[in-house]
């Protein structure tokens, strides 16, 4: 466009204001946003908020958008009074098990550089005198954290987009969005069409009526929280100023689900440990016809009466006082508890800013803008992509059921790889039968049920001496990985990859598609297979693919997910001449993979499976037995060995013919446990956790999988230039000092004890004998020799920079 575009808002609470903000901020200034509403306290979650903000949280994307926030609303006042209050954020611990949580989450603080100490019973008393220090442990205090004054937010935000030319509507209600060939044209209203060029749902929990009339499907769940108002509190009776409210730290008890404010010499109450109650979008009130505001429900005294017992425990002085008031206010939960951003794939222009509270509201914002204007977010956002869900996702019965969990779970101590128990199994390859046999224990990813380790293998675990582990470290884990990875590297297993996305590109114009889109040169012969990365506009990695051309216009595309398909279909040239289909669901895989994996798979094939005959990274059309296969011969745990494709209704067969040729060579089936070890002692990434779109190829340690001589590509203009000498930071290979020690990943990392990085993937290396972790460093820290600490639940362990790959680093075994 020659001139900014027309741009329609639905919904004027804190994400819409915030949005009109930042769009109008960057020039773009010709911004509509509408509300069924009144001006400002519309009536929806915003109008209501309590308006607490903790920052800290274990996604580094979540706590930068809370950072941005409070610095946002900080610099805010409407009318000479107060947006944001830095009072400070105070989390108490009643049990260890909390105590031993809060020392991860300061850990999680430091790594994303947030402010904040861990604090005794008697400091925590001495910073909010209700607390009764006998009943706590500990605390920890994020000095920036504080309260939002949510209302007095929108309106500054949206007084300064219509100083800058922004028009905002209220009691104005969206009844249509205008389209024509595949584009949105502007919302249809009950005053009247308004058109636009793009139009942005920032509805909140009315999201998912507006989704549906654009046939797009938001995957949020309107549920019921309850927050209460105590009469007055007799030591905070003239203590606090009437306009400021409040001067002690917001307090949260999350062992009892609870979190406190004060109202000027009462306290506020926030209870989530009460029952799930979901809310039917369509049984919302309109906010002519509620009664207080559409968002707030009438209190249910009985679901509170845990939380006042509790609550006097804790804050004893309450037990003078009483509940004086109170409601149920809805908010909006998400299947897996993260907000949604991004474009309607089927109808440009539509997009969605949703599933948003207060405390991420002008981070979102920002995101958005950056995309809306830039192209791409400068934030990582996959965690919070419109497209992230699987398909099987987005039944009306999952959202519900992982809604409500996300509600139970919102205060919950949260192992990484802890599932969720409903609705599973929901995806199983053709081997879950053959798997529970063998006592596979899955956790679940994408829907999809992936075995960890077999119980099966038990008796493998003879002579094997690992490192005790801690009582976190050791959940979801088994000594038995360790025999996994050892019989993978000496003999031979199967690993199940069907979870992984599997793509199908084809056409006449197949191509020249992958070239524009991928960094690595695809102009190969039939039977290649190339590892290569998709790149954004600005040189970010958006993923890395393995791309096998199996005829002149088709190519199977190994993926990362659902965003992958995504952003292909954003590029689709004109015209038909290139198709891309998901054939995940239709197709299954197995890992063989070890030393012996020729052996096993030569007698069952007539095709010439050698190293001469069968080179690494080529690709291979054979049967196995009676199964019809693709064997692409490439490994990522650093063994010889093949990942085997066939037909989903051909999979049991292949399962069991590779089970009965491989008895005689030892086989066994080995889980992600001992899968994750194996790939990190061979310094292979993991997208979205050790790489994502903050980074480029050369601090990532992927300059080889790029080809600057190929010709154009998306991405090449932002890397021309860089190098891995230029890189600022790297990606940094770590191992512990101590044998015995053993980390997760999200800790900080400390550079002569100043915070410097964080670690991104970590496992216990079973072939080295010690605890590998990857972590994001300043280049000049990542000079292997090199000694850090890295912080784990407040104790500091020693580890020291290697150069990587750590295994087999002439490539000898997997190639021979």
């Amino acid at each position: 466009m020659t001139k900014p575009p027309r741009v329609v808002i639905i919904g004027a609470g804190v994400v819409g204001s915030a949005l009109a903000d930042e769009l109008t901020e960057r020039g773009w200034t010709d911004v509509t946003v509408v509300d069924q509403g009144p001006l400002f306290a519309t009536g929806g979650s915003s109008s209501h908020a309590p308006g607490l903000v903790f920052q800290t949280n274990s996604s580094k994307t979540m706590t930068e958008f809370a950072s941005y926030t409070v610095r946002k609303l900080s610099s805010l006042t409407l009318d000479g009074e107060w947006c944001f209050q830095q009072l400070g954020g105070l989390e108490v611990a009643t049990t260890e098990e909390r105590w031993a949580d809060l020392k991860r989450k300061h850990g999680w603080a430091t790594a994303w550089g947030v402010e904040g100490s861990l604090l005794s019973p008697e400091e925590c008393a001495a910073l909010h005198p209700l607390l009764d220090p006998r009943k706590i442990l500990g605390g920890l205090h994020v000095p920036t954290d504080g309260l939002a004054k949510a209302t007095r937010a929108v309106e500054a935000q949206a007084r300064r987009a219509m100083e800058r030319g922004a028009t905002f509507r209220g009691e104005t209600t969206v009844v249509g969005i205008g389209q024509e060939n595949g584009r949105v044209t502007g919302v249809e209203t009950d005053q009247g069409f308004i058109a636009a060029d793009i139009v942005v749902c920032a509805a909140g929990f009315w999201g998912p009526k507006i989704g549906r009339m654009v046939g797009l499907t938001i995957p949020l769940l309107p549920l019921a929280h309850q927050y209460a108002k105590t009469g007055p509190v007799a030591s905070l009776v003239g203590v606090n100023d009437p306009v400021l409210e409040a001067s002690k730290p917001i307090l949260r008890h999350q062992d009892q689900d609870l979190y406190y404010r004060e109202h000027g010499d009462r306290i506020g109450i926030g209870y989530y440990g009460h029952r799930p109650i979901p809310v039917d979008v369509d049984d919302i009130l309109s906010p002519a016809d509620a009664p207080v505001m559409p968002s707030v429900l009438e209190f249910t005294p009985e679901d509170f009466e845990k939380a006042w017992t509790e609550s006097v425990e804790l804050l004893p002085e309450l037990a003078e006082s009483k509940v004086e008031e109170g409601f149920n206010g809805i908010f909006s939960f998400t299947p897996d508890g993260g907000p949604i951003m991004g474009e309607h794939r089927e109808l440009s222009g539509f997009w969605v800013a949703e599933a948003v509270w207060v405390t991420h509201s002008a981070g979102v914002a920002r995101a958005m803008a950056e995309w809306l204007v830039e192209g791409q977010p400068r934030t990582d956002v996959h965690e919070c992509d419109l497209h992230r869900f699987e398909e099987v996702q987005l039944a009306p019965d999952y959202i519900e059921e992982r809604g409500k969990q996300n509600f139970i779970e919102v205060y919950d101590i949260i192992h990484p790889l802890q599932p969720m128990e409903r609705p599973r199994p929901l995806r199983t390859s053709p081997f879950y039968v053959r798997q529970q046999e063998l006592g596979a224990f899955f956790l679940e990813g994408a829907g999809w049920e992936r075995p960890y380790w077999y119980e099966a293998n038990a008796g493998l675990l003879d002579g094997l001496d690992g490192p005790d582990r801690d009582s976190w470290s050791e959940r979801y884990w088994s000594p038995i990985a360790a025999a996994e990875a050892r019989v993978t590297r000496d003999r031979v297993a199967m690993y199940d990859m069907t979870p992984l996305k599997r793509l199908e590109v084809s056409g006449p114009g197949a191509l020249a598609f992958l070239q524009r889109l991928t960094t690595n040169n695809l102009a190969k012969s039939v039977g290649s297979v190339t590892y290569t990365l998709m790149l954004g506009h600005d040189g970010g990695v958006r993923s890395d693919l393995t791309v096998a051309r199996l005829a002149e216009d088709v190519f199977q595309v190994g993926a990362n997910g659902p965003l992958d398909e995504d952003w292909m279909r954003q590029h689709l040239p004109a015209g038909g001449s290139v198709q891309v289909r998901d054939i995940t669901g239709g197709t299954c895989c197995i890992g063989l993979w070890g030393p012996r994996a020729r052996d096993l798979v030569q007698p069952l094939t007539r095709e010439d499976f050698s190293n001469a005959g069968f080179k690494y990274f080529r690709a291979k059309k054979a049967y196995l037995g009676e199964v019809p296969v693709t064997a692409m011969r490439l490994s990522y745990v650093g063994e010889l060995g093949w990942e085997i494709y066939t037909s989903a209704d051909a999979g049991l067969k292949l399962w069991d013919t590779l089970w009965a040729a491989g008895q005689e060579h030892g086989v066994i089936a080995a889980g992600r446990s001992a899968f994750n070890s194996l790939r990190l002692e061979k310094g292979y990434r993991s997208w979205g956790t050790d790489i994502t779109t903050e980074h480029d190829p050369y601090s990532a340690g992927l300059g080889f999988a790029v080809r600057m001589d190929k010709g154009d590509f998306i991405g090449r203009a932002a890397i021309d230039g860089r190098s891995e000498e230029t890189a600022s930071k790297r990606l940094t290979c770590l191992t512990l000092d101590d044998p015995a020690a053993v980390v997760m990943g999200k800790e900080p990392v400390y550079v002569n004890g100043v915070p410097a990085g964080y670690v991104t993937s970590a496992s216990y290396g079973y072939s080295i004998g010690r605890t590998v972790a990857y972590a994001w460093l300043p280049a000049v820290a990542s000079v292997p020799g090199t000694g850090v600490t890295i912080g784990y639940f407040g104790a500091q362990l020693p580890a020291t920079v290697a150069a990587e790959p750590l295994f087999d680093a002439q490539m000898e075994r997997i190639r021979s």
